[in-house]
């Protein structure tokens, strides 16, 4: 399928505004992830576009969220490649990632939460303005952007990607695309 499809299947089950541009920034990232891992840009920011087709349909049962949007996929026709890193992104689950495309997935879901979240801080709440020494002293606060689980973030280190590096494609990515993130 490619990415308009994909997104007007998307849009079908998500409703939220902002979990769509948590999307629209997962697959910035994921597309830019990549070219490091000799992989296919279109089939990476696919996964990162759909990661969380399922989320309101599992918002009351979060251990099926990524299970549901990976059966989802699968009907939809998605390949297993696809469908795996779907169902292994969420800890919930206890599916673990194994697969490169897994990994970054995983790393990549909380990731773009926390950069929001620095933008939304930040003195000119853009993500233009950010940098790496913003991202990395509030990396270090623990009671800053709770959600974005930073030993999630960290297990960009399982390929072979340093944090600071992975902070830097992350944000560049969803430089890129700012005007669609509202940042």
């Amino acid at each position: 399928m490619n990415r308009d499809g994909a997104l007007t299947l998307l849009k079908k089950y998500l409703k939220n505004q902002n979990l769509l541009k948590h999307c629209l920034a997962c697959e910035a990232i994921m597309k830019d992830l990549a070219p490091h891992f000799n992989q296919s840009p279109e089939e990476w920011a696919l996964v990162g576009l759909l990661h969380d087709i399922d989320y309101e349909l599992t918002k009351n049962c979060p251990e099926a969220h990524g299970i549901e949007g990976a059966r989802i996929l699968s009907e939809a026709g998605y390949s297993d490649n696809v469908v795996a890193a779907l169902r292994s992104h969420n800890p919930a689950t206890n599916y673990v990632p194994n697969s490169v495309l897994e990994k970054a997935l995983y790393a990549v879901d909380p990731v773009s939460g926390f950069i929001v979240a620095c933008a939304l801080v930040h003195p000119h709440r853009t993500l233009r303005e950010l940098d790496l020494d913003f991202l990395m002293n509030r990396f270090k606060e623990k009671s800053f952007a709770r959600g974005a689980d930073r030993q999630q973030i960290q297990s960009c280190n399982d390929l072979q990607i340093n944090l600071n590096d992975f902070l830097l494609i992350a944000l560049h990515a969803m430089q890129k695309i700012s005007p669609q993130l509202g940042l």
